[in-house]
């Protein structure tokens, strides 16, 4: 609908088919604006020209950038992911590219506005058309987004590169299998066998950095093995339900943790585990010599799994080894509501046999990597906990309000004004990131560099519509109560009449997946925490509803269809 005002000699009519076909090009050409010419012969209006309006470029989004690290970002762990992430990407693209990635800076592939991440989409396009692909290419291999046929003489003449990158994509599961053995296991080995709450600052920034050229060769696996996974699913149209998430760490700890629990029933008796009172279970059980063995066998999980945490990709946030609660509280769910038994895996055909094969090296990427990025965690809180007895910072996790660079010069005592305005500018990036916190409806797309320095802070808003696109993440049907929930902080009630709608998921927020009807996110995609967790429990799930915690409220009834990707509210 379009609301016409003043006078002039254009009928309004041409003025609506206009403002429509303006409308329609900016979908075309993924949400960017157009700059088009038109004409009218007094019958027709014609399209002469259409392209991006220059002075909006470089055109930032959230999608993708929103599930590889969601949620407010603070400035230590974006000093170490902008530079992995960007660096790595960097290395395929140029693997590919040869002589005509000259021009490219890649440090520019990301951003950060409003302590948020950001991908650089037209430094991505510009990249995949000088590599013969479509703009979209990114989207349509991690998240199913529609292919548009590249043009065949930029494809062919990018053959020689395509080809590189196809025998890096054939030869993944050998090479990490190398490193793996070379590299990735002794580090962690050599990381678990002398922690860093033992050492000196000096030699904490050394395990740092041991850790960060280890990681480095962990975030190329990172970035590859679910791009490999997607194009092979892709290519060989292998469905979701066909294939078998149990060596993926979310899926691994469930499954530990449900045999754990369904172990402890049996060796336990009904007034023992005192379902009632969930609360103070482990206070029970650590009350009785059989609840003692069970706190043993859960202490020993939390060895394998306590690397890992709400968001895996972010530093900033307490493991699981750190903060129990989560694990917790799902093995008092499992043990007092044992959840149904995992369907054993079916007879694979030779598809999805070569899938199952990326997926499972998926896992093992996801496994190592995530172990990296705590011990990366653990080395920086072990140095803030020195730095918080000798009053150089006032309270836990003010460090990673700190860069790395910042923190570099600090030990190092080479910045004696840095040290005597830390407190002060600690203070300050605390400020900038609860501002942050408070805004809603952030933009998917933000234009030009830098963004609008005011950002208007909008209230909550009712929904625009009664049915909203996503991406079926897990398939079923199922009507539910909306339940919104911004974070972990307070765990409400729910079963399975509920439809839980969050910003992200990952995952710590498995406890509530587990006794939820549904999930609705507002980023992600079928290769998700949120995603592959669902599925597990058979839950439908939609993902990637811009700003779904805003447009839909607690008690909402909704319908959501996890196979279209549709969410309707009924009421």
């Amino acid at each position: 609908f379009l609301h016409i005002e003043g006078s002039g000699d254009l009928p309004p009519a041409l003025i609506q088919d206009v403002a429509t076909l303006a409308r329609e090009l900016e979908n075309r050409y993924h949400g960017i604006p157009q700059d088009i010419e038109w004409s009218y012969d007094g019958q027709q209006l014609w399209l002469l020209q259409a392209r991006p309006i220059t002075t909006l470029l470089p055109i930032w989004t959230r999608k993708i950038a929103a599930e590889v690290i969601p949620g407010l970002i603070r400035p230590l762990t974006w000093s170490i992911n902008r530079p992995l992430t960007c660096g790595v990407w960097g290395e395929i693209f140029t693997l590919v590219l040869g002589k005509r990635a000259e021009g490219l800076d890649f440090n520019e592939t990301a951003t950060l506005h409003y302590s948020r991440a950001y991908f650089n989409a037209t430094l991505l396009g510009n990249i995949f058309r000088r590599m013969g692909l479509p703009p979209e290419s990114l989207e349509f291999l991690t998240r199913g987004a529609k292919f548009s046929k590249p043009p065949m003489r930029s494809t062919l003449s990018n053959v020689p590169g395509l080809l590189r990158l196809l025998g890096r994509e054939w030869s993944l599961d050998k090479d990490f299998e190398s490193d793996y053995q070379k590299e990735f296991a002794p580090t962690l080995a050599q990381l678990k066998a002398q922690p860093a709450s033992e050492l000196s600052p000096p030699a904490i920034l050394e395990r740092i950095d041991l850790i960060l050229e280890v990681l480095k060769r962990a975030t190329y696996y990172s970035i590859l093995a679910p791009l490999s996974l997607s194009l092979r699913q892709g290519i060989l149209r292998v469905k979701d339900k066909e294939l078998d998430s149990s060596q993926t760490p979310e899926i691994a700890s469930l499954r530990s943790l449900a045999q754990l629990a369904a172990d402890a029933h049996h060796l336990l008796s009904t007034e023992q585990v005192a379902c009632e009172h969930q609360a103070s279970l482990f206070a029970t059980l650590a009350e009785i010599p059989d609840g003692r063995t069970v706190l043993e066998q859960f202490d020993q999980f939390m060895e394998s799994y306590g690397y890992l945490s709400d968001v895996a990709t972010d530093i900033a946030v307490p493991t699981w080894k750190e903060d129990p609660r989560p694990p917790r509280q799902l093995f008092a769910q499992f043990l007092c509501d044992p959840p149904p038994a995992s369907a054993p895996p079916k007879r694979q055909r030779w598809k999805a046999e070569i899938v199952q094969a990326r997926l499972n090296l998926k896992g093992r990427v996801t496994e190592v990597y995530s172990q990296l990025l705590a011990e990366l965690r653990w080395s920086f809180v072990a140095l803030e906990t020195q730095w918080l007895e000798a009053g150089l910072l006032g309270q836990e996790g003010d460090i990673f309000f700190l860069g790395f660079s910042e923190i570099q010069r600090l030990v190092a005592k080479s910045d004696r004004t840095l040290k005597e305005n830390l407190e002060q500018r600690v203070q300050q990036k605390q400020l900038q990131l609860e501002e942050h916190s408070q805004l809603t409806n952030i933009p998917a797309l933000v234009y030009g560099n830098p963004p609008p320095a005011s950002f208007t802070m909008q209230m909550r808003s009712q929904p625009s519509g009664r049915r909203f696109q996503g991406i079926g993440a897990s398939s079923g049907q199922v009507e539910g109560w909306v339940r919104v929930l911004q974070n972990l902080q307070a765990v409400p009630e729910i079963d399975r009449q509920t439809i839980l709608v969050v910003p992200y998921t990952d995952s710590g927020w498995a406890p509530l997946l587990a006794r939820a009807g549904g999930l609705i996110a507002e980023v992600g995609g079928r290769l998700s925490h949120g995603a592959i967790v669902a599925r597990e429990y058979g839950i439908p799930a939609v993902m990637d509803i811009h700003n779904a915690t805003q447009v839909l409220q607690n008690g909402q009834r909704v319908r959501i269809d996890g196979q279209l990707g549709v969410v309707e509210v009924l009421d």
